[in-house]
């Protein structure tokens, strides 16, 4: 045996009771989130309320909510999920309508539900999105010939999909449209629909963000400021230039974890939506690079864990696990390439690394879900391996 065969011998989870890289990949995220959440929040929390410890052990008390609600659902059989796909669409859809009505408005969105003696905000779409993919995994199951091949079977999905992105612009909440756009597409596609009818969806998409874009001035604003933002620093292509001055001070081995100067109420949302940036100058480059490296280990790791659920012929455990690699996939790279000044500004976390509770509950339970795909996968393969050997001489019997 080679010396690569033995080391992929090595690391392999073949016969564990599940994928270990998944978890190794989950944990070393919420760790790395706790610990750059606290350094890039000290400078306001102490602003705010005195304690630059505030938003950090607010975090930590998040994290271990996301980790107690993560163990819940991970002893909750996939069938449960399943039967209540419809159900738990109509939840999503709900808690989207309740935001517009009674939701809490913060920096020109409404996006977020106060509840009642509980203390924190939900954001509905990260619910929402969860909700879409469990439904749209149990529709792909019940109906995958006719999304193969009917126009109204490949259509329905589209048409919910439609009434999720009409709800979350009047938020508004252009990021999570995009993430449930590119994961309700990626799972038809993954389902086996035709390619041809991705083009023509591709080009309608592309005709109406064109239309979005140019409706509003302060979008084009956004647009313009990304292509050239230091040609408007100070105004709305402010919070580009300073993740950039970030990047840049943070070279190769980056200046020291607590020594960011951008975070220094230079950088708006530096411990929610541009935490990577900070993470970037503190760790520099190769902690950068480290936490992408994580993010595709987890993304590959949920791909391989639906990949087996397909192959065990279990339809919804696999588009389930696609669909959750999709969003966490789609979601991750959005955020790293707007705080790198690759994508227009969108107000989308980090999962599992970002401050805030519903993010990181939701992304916990996502990787909770992809543990519990895997389990119940493995066991169904040890079933059929231990079930062959007293099937074979059942066919040597004679009858037919």
């Amino acid at each position: 045996m080679s010396r690569l065969a033995r080391l992929r011998e090595a690391l392999s989870t073949r016969d564990h009771p599940f994928d270990g890289w998944l978890l190794v990949a989950a944990l070393s995220l919420l760790l790395v989130g706790l610990v750059m959440v606290t350094s890039a929040s000290t400078g306001v929390a102490a602003s705010l309320t005195g304690n630059p410890w505030y938003f950090g052990l607010r975090h930590g008390t998040f994290l271990v909510g996301a980790l107690v609600i993560a163990t819940l659902v991970l002893r909750v059989p996939l069938g449960w999920w399943k039967a209540n796909g419809p159900l738990l669409l109509l939840v999503g859809i709900l808690l989207l309508v309740l935001v517009l009505l009674v939701g809490r408005e913060v920096n020109g969105s409404r996006r977020w539900l106060s509840v009642p003696g509980v203390p924190f905000n939900l954001q509905a779409s990260e619910l929402a999105k969860l909700f879409l993919i469990v439904y749209l995994a149990g529709y792909l199951e019940r109906f995958l010939p006719q999304v193969r091949r009917d126009w109204g079977a490949f259509m329905r999905p589209l048409v919910v999909l439609g009434v999720f992105g009409v709800l979350l612009i009047l938020e508004p909440d252009y990021g999570a449209v995009v993430v449930m756009t590119g994961c309700v597409m990626g799972m038809l596609l993954m389902a086996g629909a035709p390619w041809g009818r991705f083009l023509l969806l591709a080009l309608l998409v592309a005709a109406g963000g064109a239309a979005l874009a140019v409706a509003e001035p302060y979008r084009m604003a956004r647009l313009t400021s990304f292509i050239d933002p230091w040609a408007d620093q100070f105004a709305s292509g402010y919070q580009l230039t300073q993740a950039l001055i970030a990047f840049g001070r943070g070279g190769w081995l980056g200046m020291g974890l607590g020594n960011s100067v951008q975070k220094l109420f230079y950088l708006p949302e530096a411990h929610t939506d541009f935490v990577f940036a900070v993470l970037a100058e503190e760790l520099g480059l190769l902690g950068a690079v480290g936490v992408i490296g994580l993010f595709a280990l987890l993304v590959w790791r949920a791909m391989a864990v639906g990949r087996r659920a397909e192959l065990a012929g279990l339809a919804f455990a696999a588009y389930l696990s696609y669909g959750i690699a999709l969003v966490l996939g789609a979601q991750a790279f959005i955020n790293i390439a707007v705080s790198s000044g690759m994508l227009p500004t969108k107000g989308l976390t980090l999962p599992l690394l970002s401050y805030g509770g519903s993010s990181l509950v939701v992304s916990a339970t996502m990787v909770a879900l992809l543990l519990r795909v895997d389990i119940e996968t493995r066991r169904a393969w040890r079933r059929r391996q231990s079930a062959a050997p007293r099937q074979a001489p059942l066919g040597q019997g004679g009858t037919s």
